[in-house]
């Protein structure tokens, strides 16, 4: 559920844009009905409109599209972080039985790995330095070479130590998918295509021939704050790591819980 806190300032944030772009639509639609004479936008009104339902019906269908494409992507990198931090509970617990120089080496490595990605990868990921996402996944290599130097010592360890495994390798998977959908952007010639698109649609508004001008402002107004707060649902959505809707790092943070409490847990079974 979205905070208070959280709601104002996504408030904050997306009136100044919305506003912004309205108020210079009126602006230009000023500026062209002083230039334009009122008759001759009377005389097109009719051509001007059949024009707008084509135009704007191709334009609403592109933004529609590229609003579930972005979405979509949102929701695919919010299920990896949760596969992610589900496979690192199940990797902590499961190596929970191997051999306890080995278990210690493995989990210690879990633990550093989870509290890089909260305090270091997230940022990293929002900013594209790959310098310091390459540093934490060195981290997890660590696991993996304490996972080569593991010794099982019985039937039981062994086939303990085939699912650590086994849950490593999903873990590495999953990962590269989060980094993946970390990466992946829309593309710079949709982005141009959608800004175009918007500039077209709203300034064809300037052409219908409404008599009052605040009616005209109102309509432009209104349709110029739309395209622009879908924009910046699209912008903000396309970076699921960064901006107003982000992807929360809480899975991280709850399986980091849960290795605090398996820690004290073990503590309290060893006294």
């Amino acid at each position: 559920m979205t905070s208070p806190r959280a709601w104002l300032h996504s408030m904050l944030r997306v009136t100044p844009v919305v506003a912004g772009v309205s108020a210079a639509s009126v602006l230009g639609l000023v500026a062209f009905r002083g230039a334009m004479p009122a008759a001759e936008l009377r005389q097109a009104t009719d051509a001007v409109g059949n024009y707008l339902q084509t135009v704007g019906g191709i334009y609403a269908v592109l933004l529609a599209f590229v609003v579930y494409a972005v979405w979509g992507q949102f929701n695919d990198a919010r299920g990896y972080v949760d596969r992610e931090a589900t496979a690192l509970v199940d990797l902590h617990r499961t190596a929970s039985a191997l051999p306890v120089a080995s278990r210690d080496e493995i989990q210690r490595g879990i633990r550093a790995y989870v509290d890089a990605v909260i305090a270091d990868e997230w940022h990293a990921m929002a900013r594209g330095d790959e310098a310091a996402i390459e540093r934490v996944g060195e981290l997890l290599d660590g696991v993996w070479a304490a996972l080569h130097r593991c010794k099982p010592a019985n039937e039981c360890q062994h086939a303990v130590y085939a699912e650590v495994l086994s849950r490593f390798n999903d873990l590495t998977t999953v990962r590269t998918s989060r980094l993946t959908s970390a990466r992946t952007r829309i593309p710079i010639v949709m982005k141009l295509l959608l800004y175009l698109g918007a500039v077209i649609v709203i300034g064809s508004i300037y052409l219908l021939g409404f008599d009052a001008l605040w009616i005209h402002a109102t309509v432009t107004a209104a349709l110029a704050g739309a395209i622009a707060h879908v924009l910046f649902l699209i912008l903000d959505l396309d970076d699921a790591f960064d901006g107003n809707v982000m992807v929360s790092q809480a899975p991280f943070v709850r399986a980091r819980r849960h290795f605090d409490r398996a820690a004290h847990t073990a503590e309290a079974d060893a006294a």
